[in-house]
């Protein structure tokens, strides 16, 4: 029995700090928190103008197209990031792989520029 509590106590220690440290988290925005809201402060924003629709109304494909564009280069940079500090470790292969990935994606990012993709009436 010793050696199993000398086993997981600092499992049990660690549970209970995440524990505290999260009831904490949870607890602290009640107490501090302003109670005289403002119209501004509690209306919705709905992708930088005033709701003025029910929630059902449509979007412009384009919001979308926009938003994945957005993720797809972000991604990007995810990417070039850990290539960048492992920029020795990769060698050649490394490099001239980075550098295909990177001729696609300019490649694709051409394409949208001249399909319109990007522009916003």
């Amino acid at each position: 029995m010793g050696q199993l509590l000398q086993d997981y106590l600092p499992l049990v220690i660690f549970i209970g700090i995440a524990f505290v440290i999260s009831t904490i988290l949870l607890v602290v925005p009640f107490v501090i928190a302003v109670r005289n809201p403002d119209p501004e402060k509690v209306s919705a924003y709905e992708c930088g103008f005033d709701a003025f629709d029910d929630a059902r109304m449509k979007f412009d494909v384009r919001f979308y197209l926009v938003s994945l564009l957005f993720i797809i280069f972000d991604l990007e940079i995810a990417f070039l990031f850990p290539w960048a500090v492992a920029f020795e470790e990769v060698g050649a292969l490394g490099f001239w792989s980075m550098i295909v990935f990177l001729g696609v994606l300019t490649i694709g990012f051409v394409y949208e520029w001249r399909k319109g993709a990007l522009e916003w009436d």
